[in-house]
């Protein structure tokens, strides 16, 4: 009886000593957020990884043989140098151009031999691969390095530019009139481009360009940036811009017409008391540049130019339509200049239905002529209603400003906007609002889509407090694979913090959804959305679920090095373009992008898989993703452009 007795005190005295203990790890406050100091040791240690791997990178590249990959690792990785070793990067976008002026000279002895000629002297037909190529190269090259030094960017367009083929002279004594001036078109580009970084260095080459009758679309952003800099400089730009155009009879300048729809889409430059004020009006896609009184003259000379155009008729039209300029199809006659400026005419006329609003406001007593007109030529109603209903809506609408441009938007539009309008409600937190905008408003599948995004958006809430097979039970009700995994990432994002066991039960439900080997490109898609959203909860899993992957990619790779010149040509000369437009090669580019992802907490592992590629090439380009995203670089795009259509809309193109 006594052992008993001491043994329950002895149980005693240990329950109590050990019960604070105990208490204070079930209370134990979160683990305390890193340090200023910790953060930047950390940020050294990624640097110091992501520079020896690029090191590693450049190395292997010079074993590479085409020249647009040695091209391409050359100028990301002078990107990506500058602010380490400014010394080196120029060397290497040196290095780069020399190999694109090479390329350019070849490819230009192969179109001298090669070339066909359409009855207006024109080049016809595709494009040659190899000037693609070479167009691509240089615009990777200068765009990057106008990053850095606009200087620069314009040296490597002077040295990379290639030599001038030669043209013969028409039957009509005009000369050639090629369809597409790269030329011009990168020149441009890059014009806006440095307008960010030397302001007054885009304006002086802008004038430049206009002294030599060229009308830069990419003029808008230079008097933009210019303003931030030197108002009144930005104000003699923007006047000198508005005289040249005037004069050069835009009905003769086809080029003109994107440009005149930049300066005029935005309105006139809103009067501002400071400068502060100015910078903040003019940060927009398409600024207002223009001050009231230049904005109302060229819009009062391209509302004048408009009105001549006539309704196009079949005979009128012989040798091209309103986007062809002086060439025309194969084979037509070429156009007469009476046709030409029709063309431009009716050019303007459509572009005038997005800035509709600035005619009645600012030249009244034009506007009933030009809507008559727009009516002539069938462009009336419908699309001056559209374009009136997305310029009253401002750049981040809420859920009642759509509704209220639905109530009033023409029939084509009026599903899209309402099917936006739930879609923000949703954003902003009211799923019983969406819920009925979808019922009121939506029909058909449109409704459905807009019903199963709220329902997953109910379920993930709901999650928290479910049980797992109540999760189980929701999601095996969905149809498809896609469905299923959305649900399931979306509710582990919601319970990642506040239920992290639930969010790691419902990933492994969504891997073993994937866990088989690809049968397509979606799959491996499918496969890494599950891996990406394991990365912020157990990245080993992450890893785990890539390793496959990339074992499954390299047997592709091998067959379709095979197959090269018989089924697919991702090969040249037995090696893989890194530039790819293919499945197989945009989805070694993913596997890349996640490696970078995990590559921030785990770089070792990162590195190891990513070598697992057998192939230079893929390997090459999951490594530089890696560093990349350990330097924090995005690539340099040439991002979207916009040119103008049949009769004057712009058509953006994103490349």
């Amino acid at each position: 009886m006594k052992k008993l007795i001491i043994l329950a005190l002895t149980l005693a005295l240990c329950f109590l000593f050990s019960f604070p203990l105990f208490a204070q790890d079930q209370t134990a406050s979160p683990k305390p957020s890193p340090s200023a100091e910790e953060l930047e040791k950390a940020k050294a240690e990624r640097e110091k990884n992501a520079y020896r791997l690029l090191d590693q990178v450049i190395d292997e590249a010079q074993s590479l043989r085409l020249v647009e990959n040695r091209v391409r690792i050359q100028v990301t990785a002078a990107d990506m140098l500058w602010d380490q070793n400014q010394g080196r990067a120029r060397s290497l976008f040196a290095t780069a151009a020399e190999g694109i002026a090479e390329a350019g000279r070849t490819s230009a002895t192969n179109t001298n031999n090669n070339r066909r000629v359409g009855p207006n002297g024109e080049n016809i037909g595709p494009i040659a691969p190899q000037n693609m190529r070479v167009y691509q190269m240089r615009q990777e090259l200068v765009l990057t390095a106008a990053r850095h030094d606009a200087a620069l960017a314009y040296q490597l367009l002077a040295s990379t530019k290639p030599p001038a083929t030669t043209q013969p002279v028409t039957a009509d004594g005009r000369g050639p009139r090629p369809q597409i001036n790269a030329e011009d078109n990168l020149e441009q580009v890059l014009l806006g481009r440095i307008a960010t970084l030397d302001p007054k260095l885009a304006a002086q080459n802008a004038e430049q360009m206009m002294d030599k009758g060229q009308f830069p679309t990419t003029l808008p952003q230079v008097i933009n940036q210019l303003y931030k800099q030197d108002p009144e400089a930005a104000d003699k730009l923007a006047d000198k811009a508005v005289k040249k155009i005037q004069a050069a009879n835009i009905l003769t300048k086809p080029e003109t017409g994107a440009l005149v729809q930049g300066l005029l889409r935005s309105g006139p430059r809103p009067a501002s008391s400071s400068k502060n004020e100015t910078a903040s009006v003019t940060n927009s896609p398409w600024p207002a540049v223009l001050g009231q009184s230049t904005y109302v003259d060229l819009l009062s000379t391209v509302v004048d130019a408009a009105l001549k155009a006539t309704p196009p008729t079949i005979n009128n039209q012989r040798g091209g339509g309103p986007g062809t300029g002086r060439g025309g199809a194969i084979g037509a006659q070429p156009l007469t200049d009476a046709q030409i400026e029709q063309n431009n005419a009716r050019r303007l006329l459509g572009g005038l239905v997005s800035t509709l609003p600035m005619v009645d406001q600012y030249l009244p007593a034009k506007a009933a002529l030009v809507r008559q007109k727009l009516s002539e030529m069938g462009l009336s109603n419908s699309a001056a209603n559209i374009a009136q209903t997305f310029s009253g809506l401002q750049p981040n609408p809420t859920a009642d400003s759509l509704l209220q441009a639905a109530a009033t938007a023409p029939q084509q539009i009026q599903s899209r906007l309402y099917q936006q309008a739930a879609y923000k409600a949703l954003e902003e937190g009211d799923t019983d609002r969406a819920r009925q905008i979808a019922n009121d408003h939506l029909s058909n599948n449109v409704r459905d889509t807009v019903m199963q995004r709220i329902d997953f958006r109910e379920l993930a809430k709901k999650a928290e407090g479910a049980r797992l097979d109540e999760i189980r039970l929701s999601v095996s009700r969905l149809q498809t694979d896609n469905e299923k995994l959305d649900l399931l990432i979306q509710i582990a994002g919601d319970t990642q913090k506040s239920n992290p066991k639930l969010a790691l039960q419902v990933l492994e439900d969504a891997r073993q959804i994937v866990n088989r080997r690809a049968t397509s490109y979606q799959h491996f898609e499918q496969q890494l959305k599950v891996a990406h959203a394991f990365a912020t909860v157990d990245p080993a899993r992450s890893f785990e679920m890539m390793e496959p992957g990339i074992s499954q990619l390299n047997e592709l790779l091998q067959a379709a090095s095979v197959l090269s010149g018989f089924e697919i040509s991702m090969f040249r000369d037995g090696e893989m373009s890194l530039q790819g437009g293919n499945g197989l090669t945009g989805t070694v580019n993913r596997y890349g992008a996640e490696l970078a992802v995990l590559a921030r907490t785990d770089f070792e592992r990162s590195e190891t898989l990513a070598g697992r590629f057998q192939f230079t090439e893929p390997r090459i380009m999951a490594r530089l993703a890696i560093v990349q995203g350990l330097l924090n670089v995005r690539p340099v795009s040439p991002g979207s452009r916009a040119i103008p259509g049949n009769f004057g809309e712009n058509i953006v193109i994103t490349p």
